[in-house]
């Protein structure tokens, strides 16, 4: 099959929910009501919670459990969200639809890029591009993780392609959309060194100084308190967490939590290992992230999928899609 044929299906896949309401998620509501609580209250979402603003249109559309949370995201993201609450203004179908497409969007870039990495380019393109639980929690749901992959891949791909300081840029922007990558940044230095590559530092610090100012002067050092919620998430369990599985058999909470944390530890030195060696395998790392994590959702998927396609990793590859079959039911109850 043609690549062309091949980009085509894969472009319907992940457009087609766009059609839909919002799906299986409230989040893209509570991105407007962040949003909204600095654009239109001039007020700072890292300190008040939407509960501060009951009469606001956003807030009977926000998920029953972020109601009384401050936001968990970072600035980069939160700043983004207030020209996005300004748009949509008080319509909650405008605010629904206008992150389902830049979700959708950043999945065809990621798509896009991973394709052009990889020695495979017709495998990659339909591996990531004929995903539908993608298709179903970005164009369908909204989620901000899609902005942070787009990000990830557009850095991997400018850095091979030379573009050493906006690479760093967009490390930089990934990192402070969510800071999954802080974990990728390590693994890809390491690989690089070993294949003898000259750093350029300049894009991650030019970039970091603006967001960061721009950030701080908004918001104060109340995005720093973004870590707080965060942390305070993470020692919650969904049910699809395997820590929380292992406890399901009888395995006492503290043991669970430090088997897991000790194989984190251990696949994470392997990591390290396979970067000195010069193989950074950015896809597995977040796998590894995913199996060991308490609080464990489905469209954390797209943490891996692009880079496993990019990176033409087989293990990466059957582990997205044993992870992608585990968490079907959080898409469609079976």
């Amino acid at each position: 099959m043609s690549l062309k044929l091949v980009a085509i299906v894969a472009v319907a896949i992940q457009l087609v929910p766009l059609g839909a309401p919002l799906l299986l998620s409230t989040d893209a509501w509570t991105y407007w009501s962040y949003g909204r609580i600095a654009a239109v209250h001039d007020a700072n979402p890292y300190r008040e919670p939407p509960s501060d603003f009951p009469l606001d249109p956003s807030f009977p559309y926000v998920g029953a459990d972020w109601r009384d949370t401050t936001s968990v995201y970072g600035p980069a993201f939160t700043l983004a969200s207030e020209p996005v609450a300004l748009v949509a203004n008080e319509s909650a179908d405008a605010a629904a639809w206008i992150y389902k497409a830049l979700a959708g969007a950043a999945v065809l870039v990621a798509l896009a890029l991973a394709t052009r990495l990889s020695p495979r380019p017709v495998f990659a393109c339909a591996f990531a591009g004929w995903n539908p639980l993608l298709a179903i929690h970005f164009a369908g749901g909204g989620h901000n993780d899609a902005w942070m992959a787009a990000l990830v891949v557009g850095a991997v791909a400018l850095g091979a392609s030379g573009r050493q300081v906006w690479a760093g840029v967009a490390w930089t922007s990934a990192v402070l959309v969510k800071w999954v990558p802080l974990v990728f940044l390590p693994l890809r230095w390491l690989a690089a060194r070993r294949a003898g590559a000259r750093f350029d530092h300049r894009g991650f610090v030019v970039a970091a100084v603006v967001l960061v100012g721009v950030a701080t002067a908004r918001y104060g050092l109340g995005w720093l308190e973004a870590f707080g919620p965060l942390a305070k998430n993470a020692n919650h369990e969904t049910s699809y967490a395997l820590p929380h599985r292992l406890q399901d058999l009888g395995v006492p909470h503290g043991l669970a939590v430090g088997l897991f944390a000790a194989g984190l530890a251990v696949a994470f030195a392997y990591l390290v290992r396979e970067a000195l060696r010069g193989r950074a395998r950015l896809a597995l790392a977040a796998c590894v992230l995913m199996l060991a994590a308490p609080w464990l959702v489905v469209w954390y998927l797209v943490w891996a999928v692009p880079l496993a396609a990019a990176e033409d990793d087989r293990t990466a590859q059957l582990l997205t899609l044993g992870l992608g079959a585990y968490l079907l039911p959080q898409t469609i109850p079976i």
